[in-house]
């Protein structure tokens, strides 16, 4: 019990005993500098039996393992929802409060998770990480970088139900924006006139 009141009694006074050799991060627990560690180390002593995945903590093990059990504990007390992971909870009740503590310094535009922050904060410095691997063109998000590539591939997730064509443009690499125009116009009349031969027939019969 005094044990317990020496470590809680840091918390106030801030010291912090346990000072980590590689980098010189302080802790008031042994058992937390050893857990820290295991950053330089790469030990990762827990492993998920169903998959085969280590990790460094215990806890990540535990969270990790609700993706295959299903286990979501976390109640949202607003609307019932349920989460895995208490931190995505958190993020998901600012959608009930409207908070939103993280604050862009260059425009003053406020956001509920860092994450979204950053992202937002390379619109004013340029930075574009995530780059295309055909054609080297850079863009902010990688959601953004994924619509591109289908540019490539040309994969189009817009496809007609009834004859399984794509209703997107073949655009060729050298076509002008006329050449596009009119290729799309084409196919346009083109899978009208299937739907109307569909529909006569179906009044004839």
């Amino acid at each position: 019990q005094n044990y317990e009141l020496v470590i809680h009694q840091r918390t106030h006074s801030g010291e912090n005993p346990y000072e980590c050799p590689d980098c010189g991060k302080s802790f008031s627990k042994n058992f937390n500098l050893v857990q820290h560690q295991t950053i330089h180390t790469g030990d990762k002593p827990y492993e998920c039996l169903d998959c085969g995945k280590h990790f460094s903590r215990n806890s990540y093990l535990v969270e990790h393992q609700r993706t295959h059990t299903g286990e979501k504990p976390y109640k949202c007390p607003d609307c019932g929802k349920t989460f895995g992971r208490n931190s995505h909870l958190v993020v998901h009740q600012t959608s009930h409060t409207g908070n939103k503590p993280y604050e862009c310094p260059d425009c003053g535009k406020r956001f509920t998770q860092t994450s979204k922050l950053v992202v937002h904060q390379r619109t004013h410095i340029g930075n574009k990480p995530y780059e295309c691997p055909d054609c080297g063109k850079h863009f902010i998000q990688n959601s953004n970088l994924v619509k591109h590539q289908k540019t490539h591939t040309r994969e189009n997730p817009y496809e007609c139900l009834e004859y399984g064509e794509n209703n997107g443009s073949e655009f060729q690499a050298g076509d002008t924006p006329e050449d596009s125009y009119r290729s799309e116009t084409v196919k346009n009349v083109q899978i009208v006139e299937k739907i109307s031969v569909v529909g006569l027939a179906s009044s004839i019969m």
